[in-house]
């Protein structure tokens, strides 16, 4: 922030402001995870602490696991901006009842999505297919590749944890029965080019995915309700289980994703700590931002000056007015 201001050539008395707001934000760390979304936040968050708050923010690598226990263990990094907690909840809501750690905003306002879907081009078309009900009274618009006389279900490649609920609710809903015939894709490749292989020909398209992701930026889909609403406990204890032997249909329950602090950090940049605790996005809103990433081939760093640039009517809800100006006047 240092250069922008003499680059700028405000007088001396701001520069000095500016050292004194530094101070009291200080040096903060920001876990910059491999996956994309959460490498665009890392990316939005350095941008948005240096100019908004002016704090003086590096990144670091991370992952889920690797970076909650040194945050536990060191106090270090400062902030995880997307953090998946079911894989971690226990430690890191222990952390949180020790005083170690805090919850901030959740990063992805609905939560990251699993599910069933259908292409919505076919949901315009035939509204019903948004219930599991529909799609197994129209299951011969989802054609088997390679046998025209049964309709396909697209699982998990094997090895996903998604590939054991999969294949416990196409159980459970009774699929086989329906005429559908469970398939793995191979690979997430497979998983992906199914759909964008369907969405090209205007086929029908039956099976697993997630959010947020680009793929569901660049082809709408539709999730299928299975009206059995989320059976929380059924789903851990048994859905998710290989040797579940009575599945009963649930939806997904959704993933909690939240920006996780320090302690330390909340207590020296509270204002700071009020832009994570606000700054949200929906999963609709992650997709198409990722979807604009992967066509562009764009990393973190040039996809939060794309969204800061692109989104402002999004972003300036995140922070106060005076801390807005300020980012605008260093885009």
């Amino acid at each position: 922030m240092r250069k922008t201001l003499v680059s700028l050539g405000l007088s001396t008395t701001l520069g000095l402001t500016a050292t004194s707001a530094l101070a009291e934000c200080g040096e903060v760390t920001i876990s910059d995870m491999n996956w994309t979304s959460a490498s665009f936040l890392a990316n939005l968050d350095k941008f948005i602490l240096e100019e908004g708050f002016g704090c003086s923010a590096s990144l670091i690598p991370g992952d889920t696991v690797p970076t909650s226990t040194s945050m536990i263990e060191k106090g270090e990094p400062d902030i995880a901006p997307e953090m998946w907690t079911n894989s971690v909840k226990e430690s890191i809501d222990n952390a949180v009842k020790g005083g170690d750690l805090h919850y901030a905003g959740q990063s992805l306002s609905d939560g990251g999505e699993e599910g069933f879907w259908v292409p919505k081009y076919l949901v315009d078309q035939y509204p019903e297919l948004a219930t599991i009900e529909g799609v197994k009274k129209h299951a011969k618009l989802f054609e088997h590749p390679e046998d025209p006389e049964k309709s396909m279900f697209m699982g998990c490649p094997a090895g996903w944890a998604c590939q054991i609920s999969s294949a416990n609710l196409y159980q459970a809903l009774g699929l086989k029965d329906a005429g559908f015939t469970l398939v793995d894709p191979g690979s997430s490749a497979g998983l992906t080019g199914s759909i964008a292989k369907s969405y090209e020909r205007k086929e029908g398209w039956f099976g697993y995915y997630w959010a947020p992701t680009a793929v569901m930026g660049r082809y709408p889909m539709v999730k299928v309700d299975f009206g059995s609403g989320v059976q929380l406990d059924h789903f851990m204890s048994c859905i998710t289980q290989k040797e579940c032997t009575d599945p009963k249909p649930s939806m997904f329950p959704p993933s909690p994703v939240w920006t996780v602090t320090t302690t330390s950090f909340k207590q020296k940049a509270p204002e700071a700590f009020a832009y994570l605790n606000s700054r949200s996005m929906s999963n609709a809103q992650m997709n198409e931002l990722l979807a604009w990433m992967e066509e562009n081939q764009a990393d973190g760093e040039y996809a939060a000056y794309h969204f800061l640039t692109e989104y402002e009517s999004i972003w300036s809800d995140w922070v106060p007015a005076d801390v807005a100006k300020k980012i605008k006047k260093a885009l």
